[in-house]
Order: structure tokens, then C-alpha cells, then sequence
């Protein structure tokens, strides 16, 4: 019931008796003055009791009347009221003011003072109800004739109430009033003053009137070019429920300009549900809508593409307080404003409401010419045309604006500065922020401008001619998809680009427009040109490609990915290209190393027509070409069976040295021809999940000896049925690579067999289960060489049960001790032996006529014979002089004597 408008209480609930007090007081009324009408104190009047019932006051009510070669114009103020009463009686006043304007005058009113009672914004504006009842000041602006005897049938026009004036008012038609009613004994003329003139109507008149409307005008060319046009009651409060028309009529060939100096109506929404003025690029209402105004406006300046215009003003009846002043303006008639042929012929559409604004949209990537205003002919001075051209930019398409100029003449002054005419050229979408200050290029002169490539899908040029004349500009634009891709692109717009290790050792590459979705129908290819002592890494950060047919149990590969798809080559000197692998879903190809010998990678995205996702981001790197053999790794052949393990294994293994973007370890086994290889693994732990985010910081490729890609294995571990591979021929080569975001794993162990390639009339042995024939020398040499799950190789072995490790030690510690005591004994004899030797010879030096030893002894000394040849009955009696031939046995005693004759 209640709204605050700029700090003025005004209640919109009219009681049927107040106003019907109104009309009684002004069918009482006899007299009435114009210029400033005096009145007179009410008398003593009784009452019955307490209760406050309006009364007439004699002299209170008050006219203001214009009236021939009298003041067009004076001062009003509030009634001196008095009344003595007995004690608790109060007695309420109702006056009216009216102010008569003469035939074609309106009446204007002002408020200098008011302070009634009240205090906004309290009371009914909080939901206090109700307020402004004990004094306050009621105004009608819509009275269509002098007689103001009917009030309770005039359109309300507020009540006010408080400290704060209304604000300036206007007669719709040419009487004005105004009610006010106290509740107190007293008033004095402090409470409410102001000024009031007679104001002549024709301003308002905008054209020719329509009749019994009191703002509706039809305007022609024929009878004024220029003119104003005002709301009905400008710049006082405009009224409510309220419509109006302004219809303006040219001359073929004409246009029409509306300019707004002052625009200021009831804000209720950026759609403007309330109050509006609508402009229509035509005859009537029906034509194109120019747009729809409201709030506040500035610098709003409006053409007619032809030679009419429709304006329409309206206001809604509502109980809010609005005391908007509604729109001044100016309107001119003209030939001389820019002809729009230059844009219509150029498949460009003027924007509505402009001069020689247009706008160019994409009808994807198609291209035009764009010309200056008149052009091939010098341009008209002193006027402004911008040039939106937009390309496509959607779900499915996203284009960029490529602009090149043919010709150029924008005369610049002597200061080379572009203070006269200019070209300004805006790429980065500056005029969605009205920030026209910041542009990109500004141009003037007779010098070519560079070619240009707007920064997402928009581009927009200012046209400003200045007061010197040239002949303008001719360009050309094309529309090409931008796909947000970073690296060289291939001349033509195309979705291929191009990194090479002489411009940039690193970097990162994505799908058209990521993280947004990819584009539908689209290829793109990406090419890694490495110089001949390098290698191109590849690592993926993020992957997600449409894929209908997914595979939940080992990935996205291959012949799964038949709708959108990534596809990863190695490219060849001569011109050949080898499949790494193709990706799809969630599946991430694994970290990818170009071949030795390679020039380097080719990567590939393939869009179909239907849905799309989000797309892949990778980084890349160039790095000095490792062996063939990668980090790790090694050449095998000859041999019959063989054992492969990750690094580091049974441990984790690591990702590469920092710096660097991977580490590989590639294994090439090869065996006899007509054979082939079965590789099984034992064991297998890799980072990732094939199923759920396929392998991007490890994998194991095998290259199974065919023409076809490798097969990627990663997880925790591996399904039952991809735990073992058989080649096609007697060649297999299989890599392992841990990329520069790998945290690590046990990594796997894998034995590999060479088994025949017809186990049909195997000669060799043959594994009972998998029915591998292996050679018979694997049978019981410890490792599972028939594959997976089937040990018969290792069946039935006869082997010798080993000792144990202490049992072994103690033996030998008992065998050195029993030795060592052997030799011992025998030492300790030798010795003793000699011993009595000694002695004997001692005694025969004695004795030498001792029986026939002594000369036998000495003819043997003298003799060439050697002690073995003698009989063994005298080796025992030979006398000290023939021993020394045995002396040579004697050592190793002597060694042990001593400790012999110790123990």
C-alpha cells in the first residue's frame, strides 16, 4: 500500500469518504481568487464529542486562476488555521487548492517548503498501517476540466506526507489540485509553500494531435524537419497508467534521428515490464522493434533505417511511488544521414536504431568484403559506423575472424597522429564491456594495415571519418574455426599443427577448444618433427574421447573406438607411418617414445557428427635419442627360454632422471625361424586402470611380431586371459615406460619360451596342458616354460634332496679337523723316526768295527745308485750321507713339529 520514492512517503489507499468530503467541500466553495488567494481563520465550532470529523473551514479552500494580462505566475503556502475548542476536542480540516490554466497553458507546480506530519521512510513503508493519516497532502495532475467537483473520478496522483517535497508537477490537461487535510486546531502556512506557473502547452506538442488523446501525435517532414519531443507532463512526475504514441513520417530517401537528452523512467528490470518507451523501425507498432527503454539512459541516439519511426510511451498503474520525470528529446528529418546500400550488398545487416552499425555473422567459415561508408567514393564527415562481425561459437563450433585490407585511405594529420579520421580494431571481445578505450589497432593514413586475427570468435572496428574526407577502406574477412590449439598452424584454417624441436624443445598440445567439448565432424593432426639425434616423448594429463562401444574390462583400443577416436603413429624418412595405437573413452594412451630411426610422431583426432566430450590434453618433449635399447634392456637371441623383469625388481621401480619425460626399456627376442615365442608373465603390478583411466604414467607395449599395433598393458593386476602372449613369427619385442609422473610400482616379471610352431609331431617335449612343445632341456630346469598354469615341464623331476646349509657347514669343519689330525700323527712318527736314525749313526762312528754295516755303507756311498733302488732291507740301515735323497719329504713335517711336539 506503501512506497518510498527519493525519500517521499506516499500511501495509495483512497477512502471513499475522504473524497467524498472533497467534493462536498468544493461544491460549498463560492469564491474564488487568482494570484494569492487569501483565507480566514475557521470560528468556534462545537462538538459532540472527542472525535476528530473533517469539517468545511470557510475561506480554506483556495483557487489560483490565469487569467488575461495577469501574473502568469505566484506563490502558495499552507492555511492559518485556528480554532479554540473545549479541552480534548480536535477537530480535522480538509482544503482544496486548485490552479486553472488557460486555453493551450498547463500548470506547473513547485514545493519550496513541507513539513507535515509524518516521519518516512516509518509507518506503512515498514508495514506499519496505517500512516499519513494525521495530516498530509493529496495531488491531482490529471483533472481533465476546471470543475473539481468530481475528484473521487480523477486519477490519483499521491499522497505525501513528511519532512520531504513532492516533486516538481504538471498538469496533464490544465487544472491541477491539491487536497490537504490536519487533524490539528492550528496550522500555519510553515507546513507546505511553493511556486506555481503557466506554462504554455504547445511545447508538448509534438505534431499533429490525435482527437480526445492527450499524448497521442502523428509528426511529418512536410510540416516540421526537426523538433522536440517531451513525455506529457516533462520534467514533472509522469502519470500512471498512461499511453502514448509519437508516429513520424519521412520522405523516400530520408531517415530519421531520435536523440534522448534526458531519459529517466521507473527501472522494473532489464526487461522493462513496467514502464517503457519502444521504438519501432517503421510506420506502426507492428513494424521492427528498434528496442525497449527504461531507468535511466544516456547519450541514447536512435535512426529509422527508412524514412519512418514509431514511438510508444507507457506506464502502468500500480501502487508503487515512482516519481520519475519521464524523457526531453530532439527528432530530425534528413537526407544527409549514411546511406545503408554499402551494407546490404555486402551480405552485412544494419543494426537497428544505429546510423551505419552492422553486424556480419559467420555461416561457418564463410568470408566477405567489408567496406567504408560510400565507398569507392569519399566518405561523409563527422560520423561513426562500428562493424561487428562475429563468427560461430557454440556446443559444436567455435571460429576466429581473420581481416585483410585491399585498400586504405584514411588522411592523417600533420602530427601523425590519428586525431582526425581513424580505423580501430578491437580482438579480444572489448565491446561486451563497453571498453572501447582499449583497442587493439588504430589506423589512419594510406599505408596498408597488417593482415589481423581476432583472439576468439570477435572482432569489431570503429569507423571514425572526422572532418577531413578519403576515400575509406575495403578489407576482407574470413571465418576460420578456431580450435584454441597451441602450436603452428597449417596455412588454410585447417585443425593441423605443427611442433618442431628447432622452435621449441617442449611444450603442451590439447583437442579443439579444451577444456570446452571438441568440436563434432572434425579431424585434427598434430606432427613432432625432431631433428635426427632426437626422440619425441608424449605424456597425457587428461583423456576422454566418445566412445559408444567401450570395452569395461581392458580399455578402449582399437576396433572399440569406431565413433570418436585418437590414434598415435610413428613417422618414417620415406614417408611411412606405423600405427602406435588407437584410444578412445577414458582409455589414455601410455606414455609414448618415437622409434629410433623415426622422424618423429603423428598424432590424430577423428570426430564424428554425434556427441562429443571434453578431449585430451598432452604434454611433449624432445630429448637426445637414447639406444635402441632405451635405459634398459637387451637383445636376445640363440637362446630357448628367458626371464625379463622391470627395473629394480622385486622392488619398485622409478620413473625417469629429472628433467626428462620418460624412461624406457625396450627387449627384442628372437628365435630360431619356424619357432615363436611364448611370453607369460609371473607377476605384474603397473600404475593404472584400463578400464577407468587407461595407462598415462606407465605401460608394457609387446609387438607380437605382425604388422599391427602394440598391445598396452597396465593395472594392478592382469585379467587371467592376459597373462600370456604367443608371437606370430620367431620375433617379439616388448617395452616397458614409466613417464616423468610416475610414483611407482613393483613392476612385472615375465618368462619367455621358444616353443615349436606345429606342436604336431612334437619330437621335443610337450606340455601336457597348454600343448606348447619346448625343448626337452627345459624340462626340470627350474622355471615354468609351458606357459600359464601348466607346470608339466617341472613334474616328476628326480632330484637329489639338498643338504642344509649348517649341516654342510658342519661337515666340512669335521673333514678339515680328521685331516689335519692325520697329518699331524704321520708327522709326529716321521720325526721320531729320525730320531732313532740319529742315534744309530752316532753309535756306529763309535763303534766302526760294528759287523758288515759299516763297510757296505760306505761302498754305497761312494756309489751312483740311488736309495730306492736298494734292497727295503737295507733302506733302513743307509748311513746318514745316503738320506739325502729323502730329504725332500721332510718339509711339510717340518712345518708341523713344533706344534706336534706342543700338543
Amino acid at each position: 500500500m506503501a512506497c518510498v520514492g527519493v525519500g517521499v512517503l506516499f500511501f495509495e489507499f483512497e477512502t471513499v469518504l475522504t473524497k467524498q468530503n472533497y467534493a462536498v467541500s468544493a461544491a460549498k466553495e463560492s469564491d474564488g481568487v487568482s494570484g494569492d488567494a487569501t483565507s480566514a481563520a475557521d470560528g468556534p465550532r462545537p462538538a459532540a464529542s472527542s472525535t476528530s470529523f473533517p469539517t468545511k473551514a470557510p475561506k480554506c479552500d483556495r483557487s489560483f486562476v490565469s487569467r488575461p494580462n495577469a501574473a502568469q505566475n505566484g506563490t502558495f503556502e499552507a492555511p492559518l488555521l485556528s480554532a479554540p475548542l473545549k479541552p480534548n476536542q480536535t477537530q480535522s480540516r480538509q482544503c482544496i487548492y486548485t490552479f486553472i490554466a488557460g486555453p493551450r497553458q498547463r500548470v506547473e507546480l513547485i514545493f519550496t517548503a513541507f513539513a507535515l506530519r509524518g516521519t518516512p521512510p516509518d509507518g506503512s513503508s515498514i508495514g506499519h498501517l496505517p500512516a499519513c493519516i494525521h495530516e498530509y497532502l493529496d495531488l491531482y495532475v490529471e483533472i481533465r476540466d476546471s470543475n473539481v467537483s468530481d475528484l473521487i473520478n480523477t486519477p490519483f496522483g499521491g499522497r505525501y506526507c513528511g519532512p520531504i517535497a513532492p516533486r516538481r508537477r504538471i498538469s496533464l490537461y490544465r487544472t491541477l489540485a491539491l487536497g490537504f487535510f490536519t487533524d490539528k486546531n492550528t496550522t500555519y502556512p510553515e507546513l507546505f509553500a511553493g511556486t506555481y506557473a503557466f506554462i504554455n502547452d504547445s511545447d508538448y506538442e509534438v505534431g499533429t494531435p490525435e482527437p480526445n488523446t492527450p499524448c497521442t501525435f502523428t509528426v511529418h517532414t512536410e510540416v516540421t524537419r526537426t523538433g522536440n519531443i517531451l513525455s506529457p507532463t516533462y520534467p514533472g512526475v509522469y502519470p500512471k497508467d498512461l499511453t502514448c504514441s509519437y508516429q513520424f513520417i519521412g520522405k523516400p530517401g530520408q531517415r530519421i534521428r531520435l536523440e534522448f537528452r534526458d531519459f529517466d523512467l521507473f527501472f522494473g528490470g532489464p526487461h522493462c515490464p513496467f514502464d517503457y518507451v519502444k521504438v519501432y523501425d517503421g510506420l506502426t507498432n507492428e513494424s521492427a522493434t528498434i528496442g525497449t527503454f527504461c531507468g535511466q539512459q544516456r547519450n541514447l541516439v536512435l535512426y529509422s533505417s527508412e524514412s519512418s519511426l514509431f514511438v510508444s510511451f507507457v506506464t502502468l498503474q500500480r501502487t508503487a511511488n515512482t516519481q520519475n520525470r519521464g524523457f526531453k528529446g530532439i527528432f530530425e528529418f534528413s537526407e544527409s544521414f549514411v546511406k545503408l546500400d554499402f551494407i546490404s550488398k555486402n551480405e552485412g545487416e544494419h543494426i537497428r536504431g544505429s546510423e551505419c552499425d552492422q553486424k556480419i555473422l559467420s555461416k561457418k567459415e564463410s568470408e566477405g568484403a567489408v567496406y567504408s561508408p560510400n565507398y569507392p567514393f569519399p566518405y561523409i564527415p563527422k560520423i561513426v559506423c562500428r562493424y561487428f562481425i562475429y563468427g560461430m561459437q557454440d556446443m559444436q563450433h567455435l571460429e576466429r575472424v581473420r581481416l585483410s585490407f585491399d585498400k586504405f585511405e584514411i588522411p592523417r594529420p600533420p602530427n601523425k597522429e590519428c586525431t582526425d579520421g581513424y580505423l580501430k580494431i578491437y580482438l579480444k571481445g572489448q565491446e561486451t564491456m563497453d571498453a572501447y578505450d582499449k583497442y587493439d589497432y588504430e589506423f589512419c593514413g594510406d599505408m596498408l594495415p597488417p593482415q589481423v586475427v581476432s583472439d576468439g570468435p570477435r572482432l569489431v572496428m570503429v569507423f571514425s571519418s572526422g572532418e577531413v574526407q578519403g576515400r575509406g577502406f575495403k578489407a576482407k574477412y574470413k571465418f576460420e574455426t578456431e580450435y584454441r590449439i597451441p602450436g603452428t598452424p597449417t596455412p588454410g584454417g585447417s585443425c593441423s599443427f605443427t611442433y618442431r624441436s628447432t622452435s621449441r624443445k617442449r611444450g603442451e598440445f590439447n583437442s579443439p577448444r579444451y577444456p570446452s567439448n571438441y568440436p563434432s565432424g572434425t579431424n585434427c593432426t598434430y606432427i613432432f618433427i625432431a631433428t635426427p639425434n632426437e626422440q619425441v616423448n608424449i605424456v597425457f594429463d587428461h583423456f576422454k574421447v566418445r566412445a559408444d562401444a567401450a570395452n569395461t574390462t581392458y580399455g578402449s583400443y582399437g576396433h572399440y573406438c569406431q565413433e570418436d577416436w585418437l590414434e598415435i603413429y610413428n613417422m618414417y624418412k620415406d614417408g611411412t607411418e606405423k600405427l602406435v595405437g588407437r584410444y578412445c573413452g577414458v582409455t589414455a594412451p601410455g606414455p609414448v617414445e618415437s622409434n629410433r630411426g623415426a622422424t618423429g610422431l603423428k598424432v590424430l583426432l577423428h570426430s564424428d557428427d554425434d556427441g562429443v566430450f571434453s578431449g585430451f590434453k598432452a604434454r611433449y618433449m624432445f630429448e637426445v635419442a637414447k639406444s635402441i635399447f632405451g635405459d634398459c634392456g637387451s637383445n636376445v637371441s640363440s637362446q630357448e627360454f628367458g626371464v625379463i623383469t622391470s627395473p629394480n625388481w622385486p622392488n619398485n621401480y622409478e620413473g625417469p632422471e629429472r628433467g626428462l619425460a620418460s624412461r624406457t626399456c625396450n627387449w627384442y627376442l628372437s628365435v630360431r625361424p619356424r619357432f615363436r615365442i611364448v611370453l607369460h608373465f609371473e607377476s605384474f603390478a603397473v600404475e593404472g586402470d584400463p578400464q577407468n583411466r587407461g595407462c598415462p604414467a606407465a605401460v608394457v607395449r609387446i609387438w607380437n611380431g605382425g604388422e599391427g599395433p602394440p598391445l598396452e598393458l597396465c593395472g594392478e593386476k592382469l585379467p587371467q586371459d592376459r597373462t600370456q602372449f604367443t608371437s606370430e613369427n620367431h620375433v617379439m619385442r616388448v617395452t616397458f615406460i614409466s613417464a616423468d609422473k610416475s610414483v611407482g610400482a613393483v613392476g612385472f616379471r615375465a618368462v619367455w619360451t621358444e616353443v615349436s610352431g606345429s606342436p604336431a609331431g612334437c619330437d621335443q617335449f610337450q606340455c601336457v596342458k597348454s600343448g606348447f612343445c619346448v625343448s626337452e632341456r627345459l624340462r626340470c630346469n627350474g622355471v615354468d616354460n609351458c606357459g600359464s598354469e601348466d607346470r608339466s615341464d617341472e613334474t616328476n623331476c628326480e632330484t637329489e634332496a639338498p643338504l642344509e646349509p649348517l649341516a654342510m657347514l658342519g661337515a666340512c669343519v669335521g673333514g678339515a679337523g680328521v685331516l689335519a689330525l692325520a697329518l699331524c700323527v704321520w708327522c709326529h712318527r716321521k720325526r721320531r723316526r729320525r730320531r732313532r736314525q740319529s742315534r744309530r749313526r752316532r753309535l756306529q762312528r763309535g763303534s766302526p768295527g760294528v759287523g758288515y754295516r759299516g763297510s757296505l755303507a760306505g761302498s754305497v756311498a761312494g756309489s751312483n745308485m740311488a736309495p730306492a733302488s736298494l734292497p727295503p732291507s737295507l733302506a733302513g740301515s743307509l748311513p746318514a750321507s745316503l738320506a739325502g735323497s729323502r730329504r725332500s719329504m721332510q718339509h711339510v713335517c717340518d712345518h708341523y713339529a713344533s706344534s706336534v711336539d706342543s700338543v
